[in-house]
């Protein structure tokens, strides 16, 4: 893998870890203290600055309270653009407010079109 595209996926995980931590209303500071690694540190890695060991990713899922799927679920770029493709890339940079707002949106639709049955 070219440095570059390391570089790239460094920085997409740190983007990731600083929105999913944003939404839980933490402070860096409070991060770090929940996954046992330096306020700093989790600074550099939000930032791109820091390759995560495998160890170190656990620690930060663990203080996020979410599991490693969840962290990499929107890490990747979607190579089929089919409709779901296209609804993810739609919903993944909401809040997770509007995300919930779209699903319960979804639901109802669903179950609209089930009693037109």
């Amino acid at each position: 893998m070219p440095d570059e595209s390391k570089s790239e996926l460094v920085k997409r995980i740190g983007e990731r870890i600083r929105r999913l931590r944003k939404e839980m209303n933490l402070s860096q500071e409070q991060l770090a203290e929940r996954s046992s690694l330096h306020t700093n540190y989790v600074g550099q890695v939000e930032r791109g600055e820091k390759n995560l060991t495998l160890e170190t990713l656990e620690k930060v899922v663990g203080g996020l309270d979410i599991s490693l799927e969840e962290l990499f679920r929107y890490i990747g770029p979607m190579d089929k653009q089919d409709a779901l493709g296209q609804i993810v890339e739609l919903l993944v940079e909401r809040s997770v407010e509007d995300q919930n707002m779209a699903l319960n949106v979804l639901k109802t639709v669903m179950e609209w079109e089930e009693k037109k049955q």
